[in-house]
């Protein structure tokens, strides 16, 4: 076994990313340590007063091919892969003239953040690091010997570590860093694999490679005995991942869930939007008729399940006002995302310190593909996002009455919602919000109970006579089986029905609606979400 504590007198440093260069480089100068490096890295320690040798000088070679080739040398390898305790290696670096090289500092090219910039291919291409990734994984390999750094935020630990051990690290250190470059250029490959297999209209490939960046340790995942953290990856994607959290505790793992869930949902809609979510199921979802009757629009989402909203998500697809966020502080909330909040709506808010307040500048598309990843016992289930859009053009009218003009707005919107609703879903609407949703049941059919039984309670909530579903119209996220679910709305005053369509009792289902008296549409687009 190698000494634990291996000192550090050459490093090599090579890095696209600047940030704590020039403090790291006066450090390792002032310990005595030979700067070795290349390119932009090289000018910017020099410029700072700080003796650096360019590895060109250090290898006798020049960098060639626009420096696609530069640290690719016996001299730089060697230096890096060498076992110091090996005689044999000892004497091919005394032959070859090859100096041990202690520390390795590399950040790669930029290539995420030139897919994200919408780089063309070309430019793609040529941010694709080969020199750094070979040094990363060599002086990972030897971390018996040598020390490996990745990230500017680990500058500071070296420097402390370094103090602490006389200018040298130990194993232990060594090896955890060597376990963050190791997945450092896994994420990076990783990153190169997807972006060619989506150039190449391949989204699921034969192999597939999924990485990410973690933001956030959390205090515990779903439930306080499970270990969680949160962990960015893939295209920037307007959101919960990517918001700015102006007040709040610290989000949790069930927080960024739901939250996400929310945003998801409003960003669907074409109008102004809000939404109460709890276990990233709607309690209630209203459209408004412009941003200025946003507050009228969450009295009537809240409407719907104001017991069930107590402690939820709120969303809105529009900046959040004064008069809404006044409405918001009423009821106890986690978490309100919006793409903007408004000075007022944040002095509003800051009253309530606890709730978290995400703003994300801007909408995610709800159009845009991506995909979906679970994880199953020794494998992962891979697929699109849902990004099925039904327009009115896309009904099928199957019954003797046509829905209204009025009833088809209804409709188009329940089934949008029914979407975010876990299947089974049943979702009643009226006036642009839900007045009733039954989520997540094995029967559809009790569903349907469900969302019909919160729509009276609702409205006994209200003091209102009648159920909120009288005169509402009703979605179902897949096709009814039967036609009790579909009767159960009929009985709790639902007047139109969309569904999907495509059951063998298809004809027994229109029949049904036919003698209730309902109009009903099919959409031929099924949104099952488990």
């Amino acid at each position: 076994m190698p000494n634990t504590n291996r000192p550090i007198r050459r490093a090599l440093i090579s890095v696209s990313d600047k940030t704590g260069l020039e403090e790291l480089g006066r450090f390792l100068a002032d310990k005595g340590v030979e700067i070795l490096s290349t390119g932009g890295s090289a000018k910017a320690l020099a410029k700072a007063g700080i003796a650096v040798k360019e590895v060109a000088a250090h290898t006798g070679f020049p960098e060639i091919m626009d420096g696609r080739v530069k640290t690719l040398h016996p001299k730089i390898h060697g230096g890096l892969l060498a076992r110091r305790d090996s005689a044999e290696h000892v004497a091919a670096q005394v032959k070859h003239d090859i100096p041990d090289i202690d520390l390795l500092v590399v950040n790669l090219y930029p290539f995420a953040k030139t897919v994200a910039a919408g780089g063309s291919w070309d430019d793609c291409i040529e941010n694709i690091d080969i020199g750094g990734p070979a040094m990363l994984r060599g002086a990972a390999k030897n971390h018996d010997f040598v020390s490996v750094v990745t990230d500017p935020a680990d500058y500071g630990k070296l420097m402390v570590e370094m103090d602490e051990q006389a200018g040298g690290t130990t194993l232990a250190f060594r090896r955890a860093l060597a376990r963050k470059a190791y997945a450092h250029t896994a994420a990076y490959d990783g990153a190169i694999a997807m972006w060619m297999s989506a150039q190449a209209a391949d989204p699921l490939p034969d192999s597939i490679s999924l990485s990410g960046t973690r933001v956030q340790m959390l205090r515990y995942g779903e439930n306080p005995h499970q270990q969680a953290a949160f962990y960015r990856s893939g295209p920037a994607r307007p959101g919960v991942a990517t918001a700015l959290q102006l007040q709040g505790k610290e989000l949790s793992y069930n927080n960024l869930n739901d939250t996400d869930a929310a945003f998801e949902l409003v960003a669907e809609f074409a109008q102004p939007a809000i939404a109460i979510i709890k276990h990233a199921n709607p309690c209630g979802v209203a459209v408004a008729k412009d941003e200025k009757t946003f507050a009228a629009a969450y009295a009537r989402a809240l409407a719907c399940d104001p017991v069930s909203a107590f402690g939820g998500i709120i969303a809105l697809n529009r900046a959040l006002d004064a008069a809404t966020a006044t409405e918001i502080v009423k009821l106890f909330a986690e978490v309100v995302i919006a793409p903007r909040i408004s000075d007022e709506a944040k002095a509003v808010l800051a009253a309530k310190p606890n709730v978290r307040v995400l703003e994300t500048g801007s909408l995610p598309d709800p159009k845009a593909r991506g995909h979906v990843v679970k994880s199953l016992s020794g494998g992962l289930l891979v697929q699109d996002r849902d990004f099925g859009h039904v327009e009115e053009a896309d009904l099928r009218i199957v019954t003797k009455r046509a829905p209204t003009a009025a009833e088809i707005a209804d409709l188009l919107f329940a089934f949008r919602v029914a979407k975010h609703v876990k299947s089974n879903a049943i979702v009643y609407a009226k006036d642009g919000a839900t007045v009733g949703i039954g989520a997540g049941q094995m029967s559809r059919v009790d569903s349907s109970r469900i969302a019909a039984w919160k729509a009276d309670e609702a409205a006994k909530a209200a003091g209102a006579k009648d159920s909120f579903a009288k005169g509402s119209v009703v979605a179902s996220d897949a096709f009814f089986p039967f036609a009790d679910g579909l009767l159960a709305a009929a009985s709790a005053g639902a007047t139109a029905v969309i569904q999907p369509g495509g059951s063998m009792r298809d004809a027994d289902i229109i029949k049904a609606a036919d003698e209730a008296g309902l109009a009903m549409v099919l959409t031929g687009m099924r949104h099952f979400r488990h």
